[in-house]
């Protein structure tokens, strides 16, 4: 049956009140879209609740039944959400999240600011580390779970994909690279170049997909973490690669993502966890928030 929670008030309301109208003032809603939630309710039930006249309205023999079940629904609702509330407001402990640097940004703001108005006695750690350690923190339990790039292979723990992301090229704004929409990896071969360091997991990628006879630019710096590349390319110091996530909006004022083709090279970023091993209760609320907010900007 087709009908919403809003409906059943719009329902007792009129029969409470005795007029479309009165019902309408106290539910700050118009008269005519009072009218069609209690239309929209008798279709669903398929019988007739009120009988209408021009100065009057009055509760069919089946609306006077309906009343006592109708309210029985509501009164059951919003007890069952007071306890709901009682339960998130005593819940406390903490939530240990290792994340890679590069995804914190635009993985983890967000899902923060909800879980901490819905649970805000629960405390939130998180490990911003390489992706590596990520996966160590994770596989020793330092970490209830992790955000990362790397374990889709590992046999002992469990990656749950969120999204693929390319890499791009970063330069600043003013750069000659700068209003190209697309690049070869040989294009970068002519500018001051800055690297993300060997044994890092982003480096390890670009590397393997430029294994086979592709051009790529020499550096003359290398940096651990993408913010730090970031950064590095903000002020002006040559450009780089990285992820598209690891980037600031497309209205920010000093740098351009420019696509990366010849090979483009990707990533798949996903939530990690010991295989076979049931998360904590508060870890638990947290990663399917994570992830459903990821489900719905997808």
């Amino acid at each position: 049956m087709k009908f919403d929670l809003g409906d059943l008030r719009a329902f007792l309301a009129v029969a409470d009140l005795g007029s479309f109208r009165a019902a309408s003032e106290a539910l700050h809603l118009s008269q005519s879209a009072l009218s069609r939630r209690a239309d929209k309710l008798e279709a669903a039930l398929g019988v007739q609740l009120f009988t209408r006249t021009t100065r009057k309205v009055e509760l069919t023999t089946i609306g006077r039944g309906f009343v006592p079940r109708a309210r029985n629904v509501l009164n059951e609702l919003e007890s069952a959400l007071v306890g709901i509330q009682d339960v998130a407001e005593r819940l406390s402990g903490m939530v240990t999240i290792a994340c890679v640097p590069s995804a914190v940004a635009y993985f983890l703001p967000d899902v923060i600011r909800d879980y901490h108005a819905r649970y805000p006695r629960i405390r939130i750690r998180i490990i911003d580390e390489s992706s590596s350690q990520v996966l160590t923190a994770v596989a020793r339990g330092d970490a209830d779970f992790g955000l990362t790039y790397i374990g889709t292979n590992d046999a002992e723990i469990e990656f749950k994909p969120l999204l693929e992301e390319p890499f791009v090229a970063a330069v600043s704004r003013g750069h000659a690279l700068a209003r190209r929409r697309s690049l070869k990896w040989s294009d970068l071969a002519n500018y001051p170049y800055i690297s993300l360091a060997q044994g890092s997991g982003n480096r390890f990628l670009i590397d393997q997909a430029l294994a086979l006879n592709v051009e790529r630019p020499r550096h003359f710096c290398e940096v651990q973490h993408v913010p730090a590349l970031v950064s590095m390319v903000e002020a002006g110091l040559g450009i780089g690669v990285v992820p598209r996530l690891a980037m600031p909006p497309a209205d920010h004022g000093t740098l351009v993502s420019i696509a990366l083709r010849e090979p483009a090279v990707t990533r798949t970023i996903g939530l990690i966890h010991p295989r076979g091993k049931t998360l904590n209760p508060v870890a638990k609320l947290f990663y399917e928030l994570l992830a459903e907010r990821v489900e719905s900007r997808r």
